[in-house]
């Protein structure tokens, strides 16, 4: 297994890919795949949620991470929470403080897809960016594999033992999936919010950076082909 990324090739990608979002599990490899993407087709990367990117009067940090509640929560409770977190909106039985900061945390990682779009599109990393723009507006991609891969592969990234891998896939998967979940009740790993589903531990990274240039020109042809036959 190799986490090396060959150079892109010189000829120019198709400049009708314009967005895609990037959603990871843990040593999927969303940290390299991603950069690459937006470096391939020469679009701005957004990157995690991982600090304040507003007012230092706001709230912040809001990282893709457990809040305090969850990380002090019993497997008991944090089973309810799952269950109530996947159910329809509705009526909310959340304290006031805790509305207020997902308030906050949602305008703060929304701000920066936004500011994307603005500037014509990019490539961006987690945030439930799939979520927020929905399958009519850009190409969205799932990174994942079997759990002992993914360590490998993550400890491989980021130059780690794999006992320290283990640790942060735990980590990391669970903080992830708890982000999404209580800011749009939704599960990232929910196939059908994506166009593209990949083991990225099954084949070098660079073949998945491939995979997915190809398949998000393709997403793209279609819609052009209608139009140009009308």
């Amino acid at each position: 297994m190799s986490a090396v990324i060959p150079d892109p090739s010189p000829a120019q990608d198709d400049p009708v890919v314009r967005l895609i979002t990037v959603s990871a599990s843990y040593g999927a490899g969303g940290s390299v795949v991603a950069p690459a993407l937006a470096e391939r087709l020469g679009l701005p990367f957004l990157q995690r949620v991982t600090t304040s990117e507003g007012h230092p009067a706001e709230p912040g940090p809001c990282d893709e991470r457990l809040t305090e509640e969850e990380i002090k929560a019993t497997p008991v409770h944090r089973l309810l929470a799952s269950f109530t977190q996947a159910m329809p909106a509705g009526p909310t039985v959340s304290p006031p403080s805790t509305h207020h900061q997902d308030r906050h945390h949602r305008a703060h990682g929304e701000a920066g897809i936004q500011r994307l779009l603005a500037g014509g599109g990019g490539v961006i990393l987690g945030r439930a960016a799939a979520v927020v723009l929905g399958k009519d507006r850009g190409f969205h991609v799932r990174l994942d594999g079997p759990p002992e891969r993914r360590i490998a592969q993550g400890a491989e990234v980021e130059g780690i033992s794999e006992e320290e891998a283990r640790a942060r896939l735990r980590a990391a998967d669970k903080a992830r999936t708890a982000y999404v979940r209580r800011l749009y009740r939704r599960d990232p790993a929910d196939a059908a919010l994506y166009h593209l589903v990949i083991d990225s531990t099954a084949m070098p990274l660079g073949t998945v950076i491939d995979l997915v240039v190809a398949a998000a020109r393709a997403h793209a042809a279609p819609v052009l082909e209608s139009s140009d036959n009308r």
